[in-house]
């Protein structure tokens, strides 16, 4: 692994590589759970205001994982820096998210295709219309051949990356829901929207932490350490 010179006010390798591929929880806690559990010779490359990161190898691949943090602020500050300063390329979001339709299931795999927002971040880029945030069709196309690889029945569609946690309206959702939007999150459409201009590779990937519709949910602990079938999906496209 080759030394890292460069430094941001927010990521501080002091030498320690960063791969080109880089998986994001938003918790810097799951960052560390999938370094242990699934990377070799791990390093830490940063702890900046505790958002861990950490490079390994995985079969052999250089692959990074960093924390994110919570919303599209946070996601978009740290992609920006990874990509401009340190050189990623593939940028995966691995987190957790809330079902829109009555059928998804705590621990079910939703793909983002596309991700909706709320968020007025977008606005900055002055495009004469609305801009899409979408995924990388060639992680997309490559996650989906891995799913079919290991036989796990993946959900791919539109998400909503949300500013909104504890919201006012109480119909917001159940709109979205109508449109066809899977479930909710808060990061993704600004992640997009940072890889597209920056002409790199992104991709969400959610494991369903809760029903909106349903009320099923499953508890803090098991967010940390128990969305292994989201992981083991995004960590073989380091490789494609």
């Amino acid at each position: 692994m080759p030394a890292t010179t460069a430094s941001t006010p927010h990521i501080q390798p002091h030498g320690a590589p960063i791969a080109q591929t880089v998986l994001l929880p938003g918790d810097p806690l799951r960052a560390k759970f999938i370094a242990d559990t699934y990377l070799d010779n791990v390093v830490q490359f940063n702890s900046v205001r505790n958002m861990l990161g950490f490079t390994g190898t995985y079969r052999g691949q250089e692959v990074s994982v960093m924390g994110s943090g919570m919303g599209i602020p946070s996601i978009s500050l740290y992609t920006h820096e990874l990509i401009e300063f340190f050189g990623a390329t593939k940028l995966i979001r691995v987190g957790s998210c809330g079902a829109l339709r009555k059928d998804l299931k705590p621990y079910d795999v939703i793909v983002a295709q596309g991700a909706c927002t709320d968020s007025r971040f977008l606005e900055q880029y002055r495009v004469p219309g609305t801009f899409a945030p979408i995924a990388s069709w060639r992680l997309l196309s490559a996650i989906q051949r891995e799913a079919e690889h290991q036989n796990v029945t993946t959900h791919v569609g539109n998400i909503l990356s949300s500013d909104v946690f504890y919201g006012d309206d109480d119909t917001a959702l159940e709109r979205w829901a109508r449109m066809g939007v899977l479930g909710v999150e808060m990061e993704s459409a600004g992640l997009y929207a940072v890889a597209a201009r920056a002409g790199v590779d992104a991709l969400g990937v959610f494991t369903v932490s809760d029903n909106i519709l349903t009320g099923a949910a499953l508890t803090p602990e098991e967010r940390q350490t128990s969305f292994t079938a989201m992981v083991e999906l995004a960590l073989p496209l380091a490789l494609a």
